[in-house]
């Protein structure tokens, strides 16, 4: 009997040195759209009132736990009886990424609602800026659950030749530290500026001027990180949608081979989402003559 507990023990070891192993590789793969992760929902979880920034990042990791607890049972199952389902998925994922990337050039080009609600933040109705915030919110959890579908994705394809006890709890690590990781910088990142007025204060109080120099700069530094951040947010979104399409449309991938990988993944995100925005815009305009 006490040999066959220190066999059982043994096992356990094992498959702990398993997932272990297996959770650093996949960690390590999923590094690049985890950089991309964390730049779009950092530009997805600014412009918001001081006072609201931490509830919405808090909202949004919420949205994001629940949107991996609907992934992994789905992506877990469609490998085991579906496979050939997760790539049509995870393209049309990259389509709505594509869309969301171009919507962000097309509206730096010509400004229309988002600008107007920045320019009115303080004249609207407190109920009028929540029912806002619920709507940037929403899209910010739709847009990670497609960015954590490609984290789950890309995961399971580096335990795909492990066992259901390993694939299962490397899946969960990694979403754990996705998830977490990614909203903990972000909220760091949006509370630059209270960082520095505490620093800004205690060196004051304490007559250190490395600590009054340090707070300034992180004040002076947060509009300039938010403004970085939409731009890398954007070309995150596309170079993600476009890296989706050149890996499984085999077609793009010929055809933009001589390109470096990263400008042909760009070219084909923008020209994707265009296309999608043109469809959407001519669906609403279509929509608006038939109702109005």
């Amino acid at each position: 009997m006490p040999s066959g507990f220190f066999a059982l023990f043994d096992d356990i070891a094992t498959l702990m040195d398993d997932i272990a192993a297996m959770s650093k590789i996949a960690t390590k793969k999923t590094a690049g759209i985890l950089g991309d992760d964390l730049a779009v929902n950092a530009e997805k979880a600014t412009g918001f009132l001081s006072s609201r920034e931490l509830p919405v990042i808090w909202a949004i990791t919420k949205g994001s736990f629940l949107n991996k607890l609907i992934i992994l049972p789905l992506i877990t199952i469609l490998s085991a009886f579906a496979s050939w389902a997760i790539i049509p998925v995870l393209m049309f994922g990259g389509l709505y990424l594509a869309y969301e990337g171009a919507e962000k050039i097309y509206e730096f080009f010509y400004p229309h609602a988002h600008a107007v609600e920045h320019a009115e933040i303080k004249a609207i109705s407190k109920e009028e800026v929540l029912k806002i915030e619920k709507t940037k919110i929403k899209s910010a959890i739709l847009t990670d659950f497609i960015l954590s579908l490609e984290i789950i994705i890309i995961t399971l394809s580096a335990v795909a030749d492990k066992t259901l006890s390993v694939q299962i709890p490397v899946l969960i690590i990694v979403a754990i530290i996705a998830t977490i990781g990614v909203y903990g910088i972000v909220a760091l990142i949006v509370r630059m500026d209270d960082m520095g007025y505490t620093l800004i204060q205690k060196g004051k109080k304490y007559k250190k001027k490395f600590l009054t120099k340090m707070g300034s700069a992180l004040v002076w530094a947060l509009p300039w990180v938010i403004k970085t951040l939409a731009v890398v947010g954007t070309l995150a979104m596309l170079l993600v949608a476009g890296g989706i399409f050149m890996h499984n449309v085999h077609q793009l991938h010929d055809w933009l081979h001589l390109l470096p990988s990263l400008l042909g993944e760009l070219l084909v995100g923008i020209l994707i989402g265009m296309l999608v925005l043109g469809f959407v815009k001519l669906f609403l305009l279509i929509k608006s003559k038939i109702f109005s």
